[in-house]
């Protein structure tokens, strides 16, 4: 085998090779256990200078009433499935223009993804600029419910 590192010749003739007693390097109890084991009591120096985040916790954790959840749709979505959203009488038909409430659908807010060729007429809790701008450019109108 290829020596990586010198060869060590000191104290190679010696019983116990620098250890003390001979019977003292024999277990992981020479080094204080295996693993983890006395982080924190007798290797707790180590835990603070090599592993300082090792316990505890850390950020935040928000309330789950106060967390919004917002399930998005894009204008893509809606100008493509608009015709089968009429058929299946999810949407209904006023004028010209097709009518979609997103809210029945699953969603809560109407993103300005990809183009709009068809005036839609969409009712949903809130847009974004982007996507109030394309519908209007369309012919259609953003409704806001609350």
């Amino acid at each position: 085998m290829i020596r990586i590192k010198r060869k060590i010749n000191k104290l190679r003739g010696s019983r116990s090779n620098g250890g003390g007693c001979t019977k003292k390097r024999r277990g992981a109890g020479h080094k204080g256990g295996r693993g983890q084991a006395g982080g924190k009591k007798h290797h707790w120096s180590w835990i603070v200078k090599f592993d300082p985040k090792h316990y505890g916790k850390y950020g935040f954790k928000r309330n789950k009433s106060t967390v919004k959840q917002v399930s998005t749709v894009n204008l893509d979505y809606l100008d493509l499935h608009s015709d089968k959203l009429l058929h299946d009488g999810t949407a209904s038909k006023q004028g010209d223009s097709i009518v979609i409430d997103v809210t029945s659908l699953g969603y809560n807010k109407v993103l300005g993804n990809g183009k709009i060729l068809k005036p839609l007429i969409i009712k949903s809790p809130s847009f974004s600029k982007s996507a109030q701008v394309k519908i209007q450019e369309a012919g259609g109108e953003a409704i806001l419910l609350e």
